[in-house]
């Protein structure tokens, strides 16, 4: 095993670490059902086309579905984690396509579903 791969491990485990700290501290007044599929997922901030956009690793494409329907509570959560920047509220529910590996998106900028393969999964 490579120290990449080790390195990559811990982040992902980071990663979920931060997100359930998120979950019990941001969305603790939401409805149980939201922080229930919340817990299946993995929140991180990267860069896309060089501008911050807040990413929601969702295990599936029902999962990423319910929570493109449901984009108001993490406008206040994109603000809260950036500092307001300039980023806008900009926000990616992705899920992976198993039969080729690439990343389906839903994008609020656009309010539309989006095919990424620059999005990369460190599992």
């Amino acid at each position: 095993m490579s120290e990449a791969h080790i390195s990559q491990n811990n982040d992902r485990i980071l990663e979920k670490a931060l997100t359930n700290r998120i979950i019990d501290d941001y969305f603790d007044n939401t409805e149980s059902w939201l922080r229930a599929i919340l817990r299946m997922c993995i929140f991180s901030l990267a860069y896309l086309n060089g501008k911050p956009v807040f990413i929601v690793e969702c295990p599936n494409q029902a999962v990423a579905k319910r929570l493109s329907r449901k984009t108001y509570p993490f406008r206040g959560l994109v603000y809260y984690l950036t500092d307001k920047l300039n980023s806008g509220d900009r926000t990616l529910f992705c899920y992976k396509e198993s039969k080729d590996c690439s990343w389906r998106c839903f994008d609020t900028s656009s309010n539309s579903w989006k095919n990424l393969s620059n999005l990369r999964s460190r599992k």
